[in-house]
């Protein structure tokens, strides 16, 4: 196993003779004979080993004995422990990917720290397999059934080219010992239930399944590298610099709702909304398309995509001295009336004028954009309203959203301009004196 190893680490030029390699060393089977065989190949190694303290005494016995393995290789050990379950339940992921997220982020930490030339982690030829299956199962395009790559930045995966039967054999004729995750047992995982109950029916159909999915994998890794060429090359012959895509030749290419979808893709646009773009070329000219950055307009003979420009102020503010009768022409045309409550105050039932107990206000107004989280107290009601569930509730499209400014008294929204006001500040029986705002129109960002 040792030269398939060395072989597959020289064709995909995994490693080089200079600096350190970084061992991911669970003390599991897979890392303990990817340690052991990059030693016995001559690699400069330091072994990793993450304390993610999800099982207790396990946990405990996982750290002594990979501590253990490496002094035994005599290789430089270096341990971190982790709060995985506060750190899944802060970032809302789940332990399996909190757990990834903190082991790769460490990793990257001691790399830098060390002056390694890559991080080596121990999947292997069964751990391919599986992946592809869990990305069939999820759906995928071509990019999820190509396996694990061997490489990506600077982690590497010598241990590709071998399964784990494989390394099993190796480390029994080797002599050495490691430790069973008692997780791995369990099908309450997607991988173990692949693992434990899925390969084993598909291996009573064809008992070198795994061989057969591992070679329809390379496969379709190498397929990956033609499509990819082929859409670097639609992206250099078509989206020039001013961002407009002929849609003459977009329609030559082969699949061309495929190469779409690739342009637009580093612009943030999702799948669905490349597919609505694609389906909007026969139609008339005008529609526009949204990501969280970019705007597409189907031309009648380009798709033009621009940025989305934000206003270079976000944020403006009036005094109680700025309230006076002229129009401010903002993003937003407002007006600003102080005014006495009399028995004969008339109340206009108008979406663009707005009324507020000026007592109950605290100056200076903003005037700002929303942001995720803002909420307020629609006029009428008494319960808190998120203002993205208010826009969801009525319709709001993303221009809708972008063009949406917020009046506020201190951290509180007085009034969605043009749209609804908070009832905290709302006249009532003790009100003396009004505050009443006109909206006139908006500045469209261009």
């Amino acid at each position: 196993m040792r030269n398939i190893v060395r072989t597959y680490i020289e064709k995909q030029q995994l490693l080089s003779s200079d600096g350190p390699v970084l061992v991911g060393l669970s003390g599991g089977a897979d890392s303990v004979a990817l340690l052991a065989l990059l030693v016995q190949l001559d690699y400069p190694c330091v072994a990793l080993h993450c304390n993610f303290h999800l099982r207790g005494d396990e946990s405990v016995r996982d750290e002594q004995f990979a501590r253990e393995m490496a002094r035994t290789l005599d290789v430089p050990f270096y341990k971190i422990d982790f709060d995985t379950t506060a750190y899944g339940v802060e970032h809302h992921l789940s332990i399996e990917m909190a757990a990834r997220e903190l082991r790769y982020n460490w990793f990257e930490e001691m790399r830098l720290r060390l002056g390694a030339q890559a991080i080596a982690v121990a999947h292997h030829r069964d751990d391919s397999v599986e992946t592809v299956l869990m990305n069939l199962v999820r759906g995928t395009g071509i990019r999820g059934v190509g396996g694990i790559r061997p490489k990506n930045g600077y982690v590497v995966r010598p241990l590709l080219a071998v399964s784990r039967s494989e390394i099993l054999d190796w480390l029994a004729e080797q002599q050495l010992s490691y430790v069973t995750d008692s997780t791995n047992l369990s099908d309450a995982y997607t991988r173990n239930f692949i693992r434990l109950r899925v390969l084993p029916l598909l291996e009573e159909l064809n008992p070198s399944v795994k061989a057969a999915i591992a070679r329809t994998a390379d496969h379709l890794a190498e397929t990956e590298a033609i499509y990819l060429h082929v859409v670097e090359k639609a992206r250099r012959e078509l989206v020039k610099e001013d961002l407009r895509i002929p849609i003459a030749r977009l329609m030559e290419y082969p699949s061309p709702a495929t190469i779409l979808y690739e342009l637009l893709k580093p612009y943030g646009f999702i799948r669905q909304v490349a597919d609505d773009v694609f389906r909007s070329l026969t139609g008339e000219s005008g529609k526009m398309f949204y990501s969280t950055d970019y705007r597409l307009l189907k031309d009648r003979e380009y798709l033009l995509l621009s940025p989305v420009k934000k206003e270079e102020e976000q944020e403006y503010t009036f005094t109680a001295d700025d309230i006076v009768e002229e129009v401010w022409r903002g993003p937003v045309e407002l007006s600003f009336f102080k005014s006495v409550i009399t028995t004969d105050f008339c109340f206009r039932k108008d979406k663009r004028i707005a009324y507020f107990d000026y007592d109950k206000l605290s100056f200076p107004l903003t005037l700002r954009k929303w942001n995720e989280g803002d909420w307020f107290i629609p006029f009428g009601m008494k319960g808190r309203k998120k203002l993205s569930d208010y826009f969801s509730d009525h319709k709001f499209s993303r221009m809708d959203k972008e063009q949406t400014w917020l009046l506020c008294s201190g951290e509180n929204i007085l009034w969605i301009v043009g749209e609804r006001s908070d009832n905290r500040f709302c006249i009532d029986k003790t009100t003396k004196s009004v505050l009443v705002v006109n909206f006139f129109s908006t500045k469209i960002i261009e």
